[in-house]
């Protein structure tokens, strides 16, 4: 069973408006110093908001557990400005990390590696480890660099909704519990970096995301994707993102795995049965899908890029959840993007955790 905290404490949420590419010195300034005070300070990565607090800080950390209401057992991930950081988070830097980061950083790949004594156990749950990694994103970066302290920073969101891709995402979840969020505008990736682990015999990627298995086997040929699923275990679970339910809107989301035509034809069947019920039915759907038989009018459709453009749907998929939930629809539909590697696998993984298990298989 997972302990949560919640606050109690609340405050002033304060909303900077960055440029995304060149960021305000001053708001950079004011966010670096709120986190270097202990503070609480939302910023957008090339992923999705973060929520950053110093880390080292266990006052800090432990203002993040409480805005987020997340549960000890879930690991942070630790941001910073260069490689050289790691020498004081870590025990060792396996050459596989250099090599990794010559490529990948900054950049959405988050390394597991052995952690040091001066990283809190709040941060890593306990574990041996540490999930560091060093953001792409100009605003997350200068802000990092400007701080001049590694940043611990999950999602900006209350724990187990949809992570945030725009600043407004962070205020529905956390207006009144943090200190400042700074608004650069929606981030471009759109899911969770990809968590990479280096302590076994065998790098094993434990959360898919942007950088993918073939990206990652370009350097590392022995890496492989961990097929477990959910790791709910006794201690501290290995990376964030893991339990069999996360990532969920409010409405209750089913997902479809199978063909597209014999999906979106159970899907528009099942919720031309939903909205017989008197309920309220969203669609996420891609732009070539085609609901027969029932009325537009009485869908929620929501559109989030084509089929073939992985990139979009990553970057669509949070805003259009969040977009049904704030619509008041009762039930989700959504259907697997699971057609070709890459991506795609990030993109089904979110899926299948916001489902929770309501998985529907269609057969041709």
């Amino acid at each position: 069973m997972c302990s949560r905290v919640h606050a109690t404490m609340p405050t002033v949420t304060e909303v900077l408006t960055v440029d995304a590419l060149l960021p305000d010195p001053a708001a950079i300034a004011r966010a670096a110093a709120i986190l270097r005070g202990g503070g609480l300070v939302a910023f957008p990565t090339e992923t999705v908001y973060g929520l950053g607090a110093h880390a080292l800080d266990r006052a800090a950390i432990h203002r993040i557990f409480l805005a987020k209401e997340r549960p000890a057992e879930d690991p942070l991930i630790v941001h910073v400005h260069d490689i050289g950081a790691l020498r004081s988070l870590t025990t060792d830097v396996p050459a596989t990390a250099s090599a990794l980061a010559a490529r990948f950083w900054p950049g959405p790949l988050t390394m597991v590696m052995p952690r040091s004594a001066s990283v809190p156990d709040e941060v890593t749950a306990g574990l041996d480890t540490v999930a560091i990694r060093i953001p792409a994103h100009p605003v997350a970066h200068a802000i990092i660099t400007a701080a001049s302290i590694p940043v611990a920073a999950p999602s900006a969101n209350l724990f187990s909704r949809p992570s945030p891709t725009r600043a407004e995402h962070v205020l529905q979840d956390l207006d009144g519990r943090i200190d400042l969020i700074v608004d650069g505008g929606p981030t471009t990736v759109g899911v969770e970096s990809t968590v990479l682990d280096l302590t076994g015999s065998i790098p094993t990627i434990l959360r898919p995301g942007a950088v993918t298995l073939e990206m990652l086997r370009t350097v590392l040929p022995q890496v492989r994707l961990d097929q477990r699923g959910a790791q709910e275990r006794e201690g501290g679970m290995r990376s964030p993102g893991l339990l069999a339910k996360h990532y969920s809107p409010r409405a209750a989301l089913t997902l479809y795995e199978g063909p597209g035509p014999s999906v979106t034809a159970r899907m528009a069947a099942d919720a031309a049965e939903v909205i017989r019920r008197g309920q309220r039915v969203g669609i996420v759907a891609a732009d070539e899908d085609f609901f027969p038989g029932v009325s537009a009018e009485a869908l929620h459709l929501l559109r989030i890029g084509s089929e073939r453009n992985a990139e979009a749907l990553a970057a669509n998929l949070y805003n259009a959840l969040r977009t049904l939930d704030a619509s008041g629809v009762d039930v989700i539909l959504a259907r697997t993007f699971l057609d070709q590697p890459g991506l795609t696998v990030a993109i089904h993984d979110r899926l299948r955790r916001a489902a929770a298990g309501r998985i529907v298989r269609v057969q041709p």
